[in-house]
């Protein structure tokens, strides 16, 4: 699945970036100063292109997150974390925030001092740091970085550090009067299923298809009572009055 993920992401950092994206904007300036018709033929091309790419990139997440899941047992689960290439294991977290009602991004290198992804909730945004390790444990300097560099953001949130294997007694000593939750290999599995618990939860639970994305349609209570919303929220944020 890494080779996969790691393949289509060549496709469109360097095809898109290096050859297509400079192409188009010269066939939509071309079209805009000589030629009305091809200007708007080729800005319908790009809308099409883009909403191509966003479909094909939920595609790979769906199929990577269920393919991770099909494992049996938790240690083939985590080997298989540990297999993943760093930025896809940070995507693979992102993911699974979404999926536990968090609107997540992975930032990685484009974000600054070891923040690999944001979590959001209740507009309260959370931190996290990724580390794919196999064999090597987190030092309590490493949580100390991420501290540093956590600690001006968090007003009402907190910091997640999550790895593969495991802490050192001296980083978990640390961490236990910050705003930071260590998150161990054995920890990260409780996260999986607990999403997989909720989503057979949900999927028992439905009420029919959400019309936008095809998602089960569950019954949920606002601070205006009881309404349908999608399953898949909040990636679809389809409502429907009882």
């Amino acid at each position: 699945m890494s080779k996969i993920k790691i393949f289509s992401d060549k496709i469109l950092n360097s095809l898109v970036l290096e050859a297509l994206l400079p192409i188009y904007i010269i066939m939509m300036l071309y079209g805009w100063f000589f030629n009305k018709a091809t200007f708007w033929k080729w800005f319908f091309y790009g809308i099409i292109f883009v909403v191509m790419a966003a479909v094909f990139d939920f595609w790979l997440r769906e199929r990577k997150f269920k393919h991770i899941q099909g494992f049996l047992s938790d240690r083939e689960l985590l080997l298989k974390l540990k297999k993943m290439h760093p930025t896809e294991f940070e995507e693979y977290i992102a993911d699974l925030f979404l999926k536990l009602g968090y609107e997540a991004q992975a930032v990685g290198g484009s974000y600054d001092r070891g923040i690999d992804v944001i979590a959001e909730k209740d507009g309260i945004k959370h931190y996290i740091q990724c580390k794919k390790f196999i064999t090597k444990k987190v030092t309590v300097g490493e949580i100390r970085d991420f501290y540093g560099a956590v600690t001006d953001h968090l007003a009402k949130g907190k910091g997640y550090f999550i790895t593969t294997n495991k802490f050192t007694l001296e980083a978990e000593k640390f961490a236990e009067d910050k705003p930071i939750e260590l998150i161990d290999g054995q920890k990260l599995i409780e996260y999986i299923h607990l999403v997989k618990k909720e989503n057979d939860v949900l999927g028992s639970s439905s009420l029919g298809k959400c019309p936008k994305c095809g998602g089960n349609l569950i019954e949920r209570k606002g601070k205006f009572g009881k309404f349908y919303g999608c399953s898949n929220y909040p990636k679809c944020r389809f409502t429907k009055k009882l």
